[in-house]
């Protein structure tokens, strides 16, 4: 299987993720072509409260592990669930509460990306 063939079954894989646990606003931002960027795709999604983000981090790992075995490289922000990054490298997922997502307007700071929205 090649880079961009897996790469995509990993962003398939987080986005019916989010998706199984009712998240919102799925966004997916493709950064390859900017350089200097941390990662070549950004999956961005919001939850309602700290359950929910927190739901929606944990389906993400729990799905991707057992259906496609990657684990993710790293994982922040669990303590208060308020923002939760899931980094597997080449993809990073942000899980934010709305008030936080509207607050760091992170779709501004990466503007220039292609972006992709889910509809649900």
């Amino acid at each position: 299987m090649s880079k961009s063939t897996e790469k995509q079954l990993l962003i398939d894989k987080i986005v019916e993720s989010i998706q199984d646990t009712k998240g919102e606003d799925i966004q997916i931002f493709d950064l390859s072509g900017i350089e200097n960027s941390v990662a070549d795709t950004f999956v961005i999604c919001s939850g309602n409260s700290n359950t929910q983000v927190s739901a929606i981090a944990g389906n993400i790992e729990k799905k991707v592990r057992n259906e496609i075995q990657e684990r993710p490289w790293h994982v922040e922000g669990t303590e208060n669930a308020m923002w939760v990054l899931v980094d597997y490298v080449s993809v990073v997922v942000h899980v934010f509460q709305r008030q936080i997502r509207e607050y760091y307007d992170i779709e501004e700071l990466w503007g220039d990306a292609k972006i992709t929205k889910i509809e649900s």
